[in-house]
């Protein structure tokens, strides 16, 4: 990692001030020379505190891809400005980091696909709860067989009063959805790469606006909350090809009792299971006629996966991108992984809509 890595940040709003960024910013070979922003000051105010002090500052992103010099790009806009920039840096000869979800719909994740197919340069998506300590044991775990057949599983996202009202959360057009695209992205990530599964065959959703009052107790105020068209809630059944089932449930506001934080799934196989909810792994099996419950600590010791225990899964995210384009290997989260990803959501948001199932080629 002594290799000296430019990168260029486009959208320098509240994803890029409080992961991105400062993530980038501790890492010794890695200097952000431009930023761009719509808003001009908070272009110029980024520059000021994480970038080189002759870093360049943009409105206009296509004037950032034209520097030579700069050989990442981050893009961290609303959704539905994805994918034309994740392309147009790509075609510009830059490796991309795009913030999750990949993209506002299905098909604009597929034409981010084919553009890193056809320039060879390297996409990934900011799916960083993979990065976890907790996570990172569990995928190895489950390649050393101990699960058997993972057949049943559960991805969970749940908030019992917890709405986003700042920046364009709440546009449904800038977002592409609520929930589902916000929050359930991340575990039903996570979910299918602890699987190894990304053939859906069909899915069945449902989502919910049924709250009396959504912005009572809301942790951020109500600012639009009571008049968002977005859903509050939503779950989904997602058969897949090999006939595992995986059941779908997140919120922003929801009268339970039990919220589960976004990055939370249990795995149930032939052989064992396990629960990953937050940073807390529980495995579970049966030995000599008697269940077992183990919680695995990864707070210390062990096996120091990927930067180790210490590192945030932002920090460890930053690290393993960069490392990927200095070693030229695959990034950790590839693209054609995110596109199922957002395939499924946007199947769910669909099959609401209609009534029926949606079925996968």
């Amino acid at each position: 990692m002594d290799r000296i890595v430019n990168v260029g940040i486009i959208g320098c709003g509240g994803i890029a001030n409080g992961k991105h960024m400062p993530s980038l910013h501790n890492l010794p070979n890695v200097r952000m020379i431009a930023f761009c922003d719509l808003v001009e000051e908070r272009a110029k105010n980024a520059a000021a505190k994480f970038g080189t002090p002759d870093a360049k500052v943009y409105t206009d992103y296509k004037q950032l891809l034209a520097d030579p010099a700069i050989e990442v790009v981050h893009v961290l806009t609303p959704n539905r400005e994805h994918a034309q920039i994740s392309i147009d840096a790509l075609y510009a000869g830059k490796h991309v980091m795009c913030e999750k979800p990949m993209a506002k719909t299905a098909a604009d994740a597929k034409r981010m696909v084919e553009a890193a197919k056809a320039t060879g340069k390297k996409l990934t998506i900011g799916y960083q709860h993979r990065q976890k300590v907790s996570a990172q044991y569990a995928k190895k775990y489950i390649e050393t067989d101990a699960l058997g057949e993972i057949y049943y599983a559960n991805c969970y996202a749940v908030r019992r009063r917890g709405t986003p009202n700042w920046g364009v959360f709440l546009d449904e057009e800038a977002q592409g959805g609520g929930p589902i695209i916000d929050i359930a992205t991340h575990s039903l990530d996570l979910t299918l790469y602890l699987m190894n599964n990304y053939e859906p065959q069909m899915v069945v959703g449902r989502t919910h606006k049924k709250l009396e009052h959504p912005e009572a107790g809301n942790i951020w105020g109500d600012n639009g909350v009571s008049t968002t068209p977005l859903e509050e809630a939503a779950c989904a059944f997602i058969l897949m090809k090999n006939g595992a089932t995986i059941m779908l449930e997140t919120s922003w506001a929801l009268n339970t009792a039990e919220p589960i934080p976004e990055g939370s799934c249990v795995l149930c196989g032939s052989r064992a299971g396990l629960s990953l909810k937050s940073d807390k792994l529980v495995l579970n099996k049966v030995e000599l006629d008697r269940p077992i419950r183990t919680e695995v600590d990864t707070s210390a010791g062990g096996v120091a996966f990927y930067s180790g225990a210490s590192a945030t899964p932002a920090q460890t995210e930053a690290y393993n991108w960069i490392k990927c384009i200095v070693d030229d290997t695959d990034p950790i989260v590839k693209p054609e992984q995110a596109m199922v990803v957002s395939q499924i959501l946007e199947a769910i948001y669909t099959s609401s809509k209609t009534g029926k199932a949606v079925y996968f080629d």
